[in-house]
C-alpha cells in the first residue's frame, strides 16, 4: 500500500478513532511515509464519507443514526461535522425540526444502533449526550456539502478497538511494538476535591441538575454534595466509564455541564413564569410557542411541527373542582384512554399512551386554586420528552394569588359544544342501542356495536366486556366490569304479536348527541322474514342507524323483539321504513346459552304513551364503541 507497513497502518488507525481534538494535534515529522500516510488517510475517509450519503430518507426503513450534537447556526455545525469526519466515515448533518443543525452518524440498522451507542460512548469517542433517532425528526441536509441525493446503507462496523501509537518525536525510529498509554486521570481525588471546594452554590446546584436531567439524581437541588449527590456522581462516572470515586474532576465537570447545556439548548429549556395563570415553570421553548388563552387553560402550540405542545391549568376552585377536572380530562382526545390514572385527595396524575400520541397531566389544589400542566407529544420522540417532562416536573411551582380568569376570553356557547376549552373532545366511534335483561346490569345489544372496538362503554361511563355473540343472528351479551342497579329489566312478550299490530322502538336514534333514548312508532307486519327465515320480526318502522340493538314494544310494554340493523344487500334496496328485529324465541334462546334465564312478561292490554316513555327510559342502554 504505497511503502505504508504495519506500524503505519497502525498510526491509520489511530487517527480513525482518535476524537477530533487529537486529530488536530497529530505531528507532521514523520517523513516521507507521514505524507503518503496522511494522503492516504485524506483519500479514504473522502471515499468512505462519499458513499456514506447524506439524505435521510433514502435510509433503508428501520435506519437508525446516532445524534451526537446539535448547533444553533450553520457555520457551527458545518465546523464540527468538518472535525467528525475526520473520525468517522459515517458523518451526516440535517437540520431538525428545533431550528438547531444535528450532527449525525449513520444510519445503523435498528439492531445494532444501541450496541455502537454503547461502544462509542464507552470509548468517549462521541459526546455522553447522544442518542439515538430517526429520520423522521430530520429536514434538509447540511452536511456534506453539496450531496443531497445519495442513497445510503445501514453501517454496520465492526466493534471500535482503537490502537493509539506512543511515538518518540525526537527520533524517526518507529517502536519495536505499539503500546497504549496509560489513561491518567487529569487530578487525583483530593485534587479533585479542593477543586470542587472553590465552586460556588449556583455552579454545585447546576452540578446536581445536570445529574438530575441525565436521570442519576432525585433529590432536592441545593448544592449540598452529601451521600446521594456523591452516589449520583459514583453513577454517571460509572456510566461513562471513568472511575467511580464519588467526585467529579474539573474535566468530568466540564464533560457532564457541557452534554447538560447543549440539551437544553437543543430544546430551548426556559423558566417561563407566566402571569396570568400564576404559574412558573421550565418549557421547551424551542419546541412549543405560546399560542392562545383558553381558560382554564393556556396553550403553547408546537413550534416548526416539533410534534410537542403544553397546556397550562389554572383555575379558582376546590376539591370538587379538581375531581371535575379529572373526570372530564379523560374524555379528551390528548389523553388516550390507556394509561396510568391517580387521583389523591388534593390532585391528580392522568398518563396516557397510544399510537401516535403520549401524555402526561398533572394537577394540584393549594389555597383555593387548582393548577397544573400537560405535555403532549409524539411517542418517537421518548426519550427527549422523557427529559422535558423531569424539567416540567422539577419546576413546577403555583405563583401568586391568582387564577386564569374565566372571563379573560369570551366564548359563545357554540364554541363551547363538543369542546371543553378549546380541547377537542373523545367521542366513541360509533353508538348503538341495549337494553338491561338481568338484574346485575348484562346488555342485550347488536353485534354492530361491538366489532373492532377498543373498548366497549354503556352509557358512555361504565366498561363492559362482551360475555358472547352470534353473528349470524346479530345478537351479542355485554356484561358491565362493574355491577350495576337497572331501574327497569326486560320482560319478553309470551306470543309473537298480532300482525297490524303498534309497536315501538327505544332507541338512541342520535347515538351520544341527545342524554336519553327516543321512541319512534311502527307496527308489525310479519312474524318472519320476507324469505318465511323464523327467528325475525318484520316490521313498518323509520328508524335510524343508532336505534339498531334497541327493545321493540308491543302496546303492553313487553318487548317484542330487538331492533337489528339493515342488511347490506349490494344488489337490492328495499323501501324505506321496512326493518327487521329478532323475536323473543330467538333472543330467549341466545340469553340462555349466556347464562340468562329471560323473564317471560306477565303485561296485558296497553299502557300510556307517558308510562311506555319511562319505561323504555329505565330499561334502555347507550352503548359506545371506542378506539
Amino acid at each position: 500500500m504505497c511503502g505504508i507497513g504495519p506500524r503505519h497502518m497502525a498510526l491509520v488507525t489511530a487517527l480513525c478513532f482518535a476524537p477530533p481534538a487529537d486529530i488536530a494535534n497529530v505531528p507532521i515529522w514523520y517523513g516521507t511515509k507521514s505524507i503518503m500516510i496522511k494522503i492516504f488517510l485524506t483519500s479514504l475517509l473522502a471515499v468512505l464519507f462519499l458513499n456514506a450519503g447524506l439524505r435521510a430518507q433514502d435510509a433503508p426503513a428501520g435506519s437508525v443514526w446516532l445524534q451526537i450534537e446539535a448547533l444553533p447556526t450553520l457555520t457551527e455545525a458545518e465546523a464540527r461535522a468538518r472535525a467528525y469526519t475526520g473520525v468517522f466515515p459515517n458523518v451526516a448533518g440535517f437540520e431538525l425540526r428545533s431550528g438547531w443543525y444535528g450532527i449525525l452518524l449513520g444510519p445503523y440498522s435498528a439492531d445494532s444502533a444501541p450496541a455502537r451507542l454503547a461502544a462509542l460512548k464507552a470509548e468517549r469517542l462521541i459526546p455522553v449526550d447522544s442518542y439515538l433517532t430517526d429520520p423522521a425528526s430530520f429536514r434538509a441536509p447540511f452536511w456534506p456539502v453539496g450531496l443531497t441525493g445519495v442513497t445510503v446503507a445501514p453501517v454496520e462496523e465492526a466493534p471500535l478497538t482503537p490502537d493509539p501509537l506512543t511515538l518518540d518525536p525526537q527520533t524517526s525510529a518507529e517502536p519495536a511494538e505499539p503500546a497504549l498509554p496509560p489513561v491518567l486521570p487529569d487530578e487525583t481525588v483530593a485534587e479533585a476535591r479542593d477543586s470542587e471546594a472553590a465552586l460556588e452554590d449556583p455552579a454545585r446546584q447546576e452540578l446536581q441538575t445536570a445529574l438530575q436531567w441525565f436521570g442519576f439524581y432525585t433529590s432536592t437541588i441545593d448544592g449540598d454534595f452529601g451521600p446521594g449527590t456523591r452516589n449520583s456522581m459514583a453513577a454517571w462516572q460509572e456510566a461513562q466509564a471513568y472511575d467511580p470515586t464519588g467526585v467529579l474532576t474539573t474535566a468530568q465537570r466540564d464533560v457532564l455541564l457541557t452534554g447538560y447545556r447543549a440539551a437544553q439548548a437543543e430544546l430551548g429549556l426556559e423558566t417561563v413564569i407566566e402571569a396570568e395563570s400564576g404559574i412558573e415553570i421550565t418549557l421547551p421553548m424551542a419546541l412549543v410557542q405560546f399560542d392562545h388563552y383558553e381558560p382554564p387553560f393556556v396553550h403553547f402550540a408546537e413550534k416548526g411541527a416539533s410534534g410537542v405542545r403544553v397546556i397550562l391549568i389554572s383555575a379558582p376552585g376546590d376539591q370538587t373542582t379538581l375531581y371535575g377536572l379529572y373526570d372530564s380530562l379523560q374524555t379528551l382526545s390528548v389523553v388516550p384512554t390507556t394509561g396510568a390514572r391517580e387521583r389523591r385527595e388534593r390532585s391528580f396524575t392522568l398518563t396516557g399512551q397510544s399510537g401516535g400520541l403520549e401524555s402526561h397531566t398533572y394537577a394540584e389544589l393549594t389555597g383555593g386554586l387548582v393548577k397544573g400542566y400537560m405535555l403532549i407529544w409524539n411517542p418517537k420522540d421518548g426519550e427527549r420528552m422523557a427529559r422535558v417532562l423531569a424539567a416540567m416536573q422539577a419546576s413546577f411551582k403555583p405563583v401568586g394569588e391568582r387564577a386564569l380568569d374565566p372571563g379573560l376570553v369570551p366564548m359563545p356557547e357554540d364554541q363551547r359544544r363538543g369542546l371543553l376549552a378549546g380541547l377537542e373532545v373523545r367521542r366513541p366511534t360509533l353508538s348503538r342501542t341495549g337494553f338491561f335483561v338481568d338484574a346485575e346490569g348484562a346488555v342485550l345489544t347488536t353485534t354492530a356495536a361491538t366489532q373492532n372496538c377498543a373498548r366497549i362503554t354503556l352509557d358512555m361511563e361504565t366498561e363492559a366486556t362482551v360475555v358472547t355473540s352470534d353473528a349470524a343472528g346479530g345478537l351479542a351479551l355485554l356484561r358491565p366490569v362493574t355491577a350495576l342497579s337497572p331501574r327497569v329489566v326486560a320482560d319478553l312478550a309470551t306470543s309473537a304479536g298480532r300482525l297490524g299490530a303498534d309497536v315501538a322502538v327505544s332507541g338512541y336514534s342520535y347515538e351520544d348527541q341527545l342524554p336519553a333514548p327516543t321512541l319512534t312508532f311502527g307496527t308489525l307486519e310479519d312474524t318472519k322474514g320476507l324469505d318465511g327465515e323464523p327467528g325475525l320480526n318484520r316490521l313498518a318502522i323509520a328508524t335510524l342507524a343508532g336505534d339498531a340493538g334497541g327493545p321493540v314494544f308491543d302496546a303492553a310494554g313487553s318487548v317484542l323483539g330487538l331492533l337489528l340493523p339493515p342488511a347490506e344487500q349490494a344488489t337490492r334496496q328495499l323501501p324505506q321504513g321496512v326493518s327487521f328485529a329478532a323475536s323473543t324465541s330467538a333472543i330467549g334462546a341466545f340469553l340462555a346459552k349466556g347464562g340468562i334465564t329471560p323473564r317471560p312478561s306477565a303485561r296485558s292490554g296497553s299502557i300510556a304513551p307517558e308510562d311506555l316513555n319511562r319505561l323504555a327510559t329505565g330499561m334502555t342502554v347507550l352503548v359506545s364503541c371506542w378506539d
